[in-house]
């Protein structure tokens, strides 16, 4: 594999291996379309699934550069292909991780007549062009992408290496990795910080899939970071959420109302005296 550069920034490469089509979809300035994507109940409050996975945390040792030397030796003996990790005079390393794209809700890119194809996530986004306009479209369902990186490369790098493949121009934050782990047939589910390394893991569990895998995911901390939004979608919160109060103010008044007629049809229908 080709070595990454040593300085301060990391070197990503992507490896294309899904073949599935994205759902793409026209959203430049229709607020009805904006709808099908956001409501006020399925975006903004936290919901209990029942086929979530089970969060769960476990130490990762820090390891000495012999260790590391004898780890990287182990994990190369391993695999079955030529993403193997090498380590570079500074006591750095560089190597390959998986990340698997579990989104449900589509992203935002600049508007074009047709998808970002595979040259153009290769090349990125033109340096200094204004996003002014977006359209939104569903990435491939479960797309699994190799990212060649440092062994300092931290998690949030990661996340923006794969937003810039695509074209993504939404707010990073909106994104979270995890790491995935198959024990004893259950399945375990964490969230990178930030600042983790997600190579330093992989050596750790070595190249096993089932004892760890990245996936990419909505960032849904529970707690909505408005921050993260843009301003056309905040205006079209404050919609949704203005008509769901007058839905429900609707539905109160009709209500009592009703029960205001049953009584006083009662009230008619007693004799006098």
């Amino acid at each position: 594999p080709a070595k990454a550069d040593a300085g301060s920034t990391p070197s990503f490469e992507m490896t294309w291996s899904s073949t599935t089509s994205s759902g793409y979809c026209s959203q430049e300035d229709s607020d009805s379309e904006l709808e099908q994507y956001f409501t006020a109940r399925t975006s903004l409050a936290r919901r209990p699934r029942r086929d979530q996975d089970e969060p769960v945390e476990w130490e990762t040792p820090d390891l000495s550069q012999a260790e590391i030397e004898q780890k990287i030796k182990e994990y190369n003996a391993q695999i079955n292909s030529n993403l193997f990790m090498s380590l570079n005079k500074d006591g750095s390393y560089t190597g390959f991780i998986k990340v698997q794209l579990k989104l449900v809700r589509p992203v935002s890119v600049p508007s074009s007549k047709k998808p970002p194809s595979l040259q153009d996530a290769r090349r990125g986004p033109g340096r200094g062009t204004s996003v002014r306009r977006r359209t939104s479209f569903y990435l491939p369902k479960d797309a699994v992408k190799h990212l060649h990186v440092l062994s300092r490369t931290r998690a949030r790098e990661v996340i923006e290496a794969l937003l810039r493949k695509f074209l993504v121009v939404d707010d990073p934050r909106k994104f979270a990795l995890f790491e995935r782990a198959e024990r004893h047939g259950q399945v375990y589910l964490r969230k990178l910080l930030d600042d983790e390394q997600p190579l330093r893991l992989r050596l750790l569990a070595g190249p096993s899939d089932k004892a760890l895998s990245f996936v990419l995911k909505e960032n849904d901390s529970g707690e909505v970071n408005w921050d993260a939004f843009s301003m056309p979608e905040l205006h079209n919160f404050l919609r949704i959420l203005q008509r769901e109060e007058e839905e429900h103010l609707r539905q109160i008044l009709q209500k009592y109302s009703y029960c205001r007629q049953k009584i006083q049809e009662a009230l008619h229908a007693c004799p006098l005296g």
